[in-house]
């Protein structure tokens, strides 16, 4: 973006403020729903760095899939999920918070790293004036066939989440307690009606 210098670095700041304190919020925070929407916040924050470096399709494809698809499908999955019973923590979920910090840290310490050796140099190549013309010619000429296959796969996704979400389910007061089991949701078994038996109904 053509900013001043000046504005570059505040918006890198808030950004990155932004991006750091929502990221924290996902792993710490043990309401999975506030970790969802601010797993969104992420996306969003990362969406504005791109737009930063002069990545605007980048960043539109950040909000519209990131934001607009898998954060809306995580909450669509958590809000499916029938919890029934509240969450008992684990004895020993200390090893696995441990082992976790560990892993954090030792990421954290090779990507400074990482940072700190690589020898970064400003490019003086001047940026493509429209960059979404650009990446639209690529996607209809020389990847026309995995464009093609990525959207036919993302149909067959949608395809299967409206079967999935018009499942018809029996309702609560009329399931016995040992009908019921774990890892599973009822449902009322659909009637096959003929065309024949459907014209004397409506008689």
């Amino acid at each position: 973006m053509n900013l001043a210098a000046g504005v570059q670095f505040v918006s890198f700041g808030i950004l990155a403020v932004m991006l750091l304190g929502a990221a924290l919020g996902v792993v710490l925070i043990e309401n999975i729903v506030y970790s969802a929407f601010l797993l969104g916040g992420v996306f969003v924050s990362i969406a504005g760095l791109y737009l930063l470096l002069n990545a605007d399709f980048v960043a539109a494809a950040q909000l519209l899939i990131y934001v607009g698809a898998v954060n809306v499908l995580i909450l669509f999955a958590i809000m499916l999920v029938n919890k029934r019973q509240a969450f008992v923590p684990f004895p020993t979920a200390w090893i696995r918070k441990a082992l976790t910090a560990v892993v954090s840290a030792g990421l954290f310490a090779l990507l400074s790293t990482m940072i700190l050796v690589t020898p970064w140099s400003l490019s003086n190549a001047q940026p493509v004036a429209n960059s979404i013309v650009l990446i639209g010619e690529h996607f209809f000429s020389d990847f026309l066939l995995p464009f093609e296959l990525a959207s036919v796969l993302l149909l067959m996704a949608m395809v299967g989440a409206i079967i999935l979400a018009r499942r018809e389910y029996l309702p609560e007061q009329t399931l016995s307690q040992d009908r019921q089991t774990v890892l599973t949701l009822p449902e009322r078994p659909k009637e096959l009606v003929s065309a024949g038996e459907a014209s004397q109904n409506i008689q």
